[in-house]
């Protein structure tokens, strides 16, 4: 094992037209660790998650993810969370994790099921997605980002629209699955609920990386 960053990106640029999301993002995350990225909306933070999972190109800049440039080849050690939770609302929890399975080449309904009780939900509920509640749909997307056991999470507002109880529970699933070697960034507005949990907070504003602690701050908080 190497003393190399999991993630390390230089100069990190994303322009939409005239718009830079991204202005010169350098930084790198160790493995094993759970980041909370923070900041207002427009800060940078949806972008700079969805460039690290490949969804979008970078303008300018270099990436590095597993030691990969060309995060294709190391596409299947990550596990991305949207914020919508991309989930089919007419299919059950199962179907749909059933689904995404075939994707990744899982054919044994038995990581299904791991995955769904995992998250603290029950493989058998025969309920469509489209009836769950918020904190239900959340969790079946966290299930869904963990179905090939990647080595990288990537989750976008993971706590949005959870109440109290749930958001808590989650965290610590986070924690849990950092504590089994899991390298985590969580872009969320509601820091919080890492404060027991998060190894660094990092501080997102106007498309920069402004700063980083190892404690969350409220006071920096927006």
């Amino acid at each position: 094992m190497t003393d190399s960053p999991i993630i390390a990106v230089n100069g990190l640029v994303k322009q939409f037209g005239r718009f830079a999301a991204l202005r010169g993002v350098t930084a790198s995350f160790e493995a094993g660790r759970l980041y909370a990225i923070l900041g207002d909306n427009g800060a940078g933070k949806t972008t700079l998650l969805r460039v690290l999972a490949g969804l979008t190109p970078a303008t300018r800049g270099s990436i590095a993810v597993l030691g990969a440039t060309n995060l294709r080849e190391v596409c299947a050690h990550l596990g991305y969370m949207a914020h919508p939770s991309l989930l089919y609302d007419e299919m059950s929890g199962m179907e749909n994790l059933r689904y995404f399975a075939r994707l990744y080449g899982i054919q044994d309904d038995a990581r299904c099921q791991a995955v769904i009780r995992s998250v603290n939900l029950d493989p058998s509920l025969a309920l469509p997605v489209g009836q769950y509640s918020q904190g239900m749909r959340q969790r079946m997307s966290l299930a869904r980002a963990l179905l090939n056991d990647p080595r990288i999470l990537l989750l976008d507002e993971p706590f949005s629209n959870v109440d109290v109880r749930s958001a808590r529970e989650m965290a610590g699933l986070l924690g849990q699955l950092r504590d089994s070697g899991k390298t985590i960034l969580v872009v969320t507005h509601q820091a919080a609920l890492l404060r027991e949990v998060a190894d660094e907070f990092v501080w997102m504003e106007a498309g920069q990386i402004v700063s980083r602690t190892r404690e969350f701050q409220p006071e920096e908080a927006k």
